[in-house]
């Protein structure tokens, strides 16, 4: 069966066939987030830090580190972001002990995270354009590291899957040329928004199954794709990733975390409340409260996709006897009340003499 290693100092994951399904945290990223961005540029570290601690926290496998930050001091990306690439990484694995995954389009970036990175990171990313080829395949030889490979070359994004799965095809096949076996190649065949293309699931899994078959590749996807510009992208989501895990996808890059409630939608909804008449009692905490009326929390917590991943795992028998659903399901201790066992003694049951 194919197993990809990703390593960090002194932890494995393996994602393969019969393993427990992937997550590759994509929190660290600054794509889309503009006050992260702007955080990074100043020097402030501290949204990297909370997010790899609370991906960590809800479960995730690996966690993709993203330094693509185009500085408006500095505009040239190829100068700015290897040295940045550096300091998140050595911020990172100093705070978690988990697998990275080096996720750039810059090669200076690329080749500064696998120089950073404790372990066997996966490298994020290989795309069957020529240029790309020629760049990225010779650094996964030299660190001897797994790749993401995305289905895409010089055409672009075809709609079309057999195109997807022939580019996939090709990479593999140039990668073999470089002494990189298949095991270590992670296909990203490329999930299109259901909302603009209605074919796409069935698009993604009859992809996924043909090259766990044909190639015998491991797979992996950016997750919220497939809800994009659609409401309770969640739903869809939570539908979408046990289904793909179903037709043999072993991996997904996502958000394991649900973020915590905004303080503006808290306020707004004790407006509404104190509105309707009612009364809310003056000594209840705001996570009382958010509970209490359905808000979600105030702290970062695993999401409902995390819980989807879980119970699938459980379903598959790759989570035997269900001991981590069970875990997963666990009530978190009260304040005050941490560390102790089931009598409310520290420590559990006292042990014979």
């Amino acid at each position: 069966m194919t197993r990809t290693i990703v390593e960090s100092k002194t932890k494995t994951a393996v994602i393969g066939f019969d393993e427990p399904f992937c997550v590759i945290g994509e929190r660290i990223n600054p794509t889309g987030r503009k006050k992260l961005a702007a955080e990074l540029e100043a020097g402030d570290f501290s949204t990297v830090e909370s997010d790899a601690i609370a991906q960590a926290a809800a479960g995730a496998t690996v966690l993709d580190i993203n330094a693509g930050v185009v500085y408006n001091s500095n505009p040239n990306p190829n100068e700015t972001e290897p040295p940045l690439m550096r300091k998140v990484v050595e911020l990172v694995q100093g705070l978690v002990d988990l697998p990275l995954c080096i996720d750039s389009s810059v090669p200076g970036a690329l080749e500064a995270g696998l120089e950073t990175a404790e372990g066997r990171p996966l490298l994020n990313s290989v795309t069957g354009e020529e240029d790309r080829l020629e760049l990225v395949l010779p650094l996964v030889k030299k660190y001897n590291v797994p790749v993401v490979a995305i289905s895409n070359d010089d055409t672009g994004i075809s709609e079309d899957p057999d195109v997807r799965f022939a580019v996939a095809k090709k990479i593999v096949e140039r990668a073999a040329d470089f002494g990189i076996p298949a095991h270590d190649i992670v296909v990203d065949p490329l999930v299109m928004p259901i909302g603009a293309m209605a074919t796409a699931g069935q698009q993604v899994f009859t992809l996924v199954r043909k090259l766990r078959e044909e190639l015998g590749v491991n797979t992996t996807c950016g997750a919220s794709n497939i809800s994009f510009g659609l409401p309770n992208r969640h739903g869809i989501n939570n539908a979408f990733l046990p289904m793909a895990m179903g037709a043999g996808m072993t991996s997904a890059i996502m958000n394991p975390i649900a973020l915590p409630v905004k303080q503006a939608e808290i306020e707004a909804k004790k407006a509404e409340i104190a509105a309707a008449g009612l009364i809310i009692p003056a000594d209840m905490d705001e996570e009382t409260f958010c509970q209490l009326f359905g808000l979600g929390s105030t702290k970062p917590k695993a999401g409902k996709e995390m819980e989807a991943i879980m119970a699938a795992n459980f379903l598959t028998n790759n989570d035997p006897h269900g001991g981590k659903w069970i875990q997963f399901n666990k009530a978190p201790p009260k304040a005050g009340e941490e560390g102790r066992g089931r009598a409310g003694r520290v420590g559990g049951r006292r042990r014979r003499a």
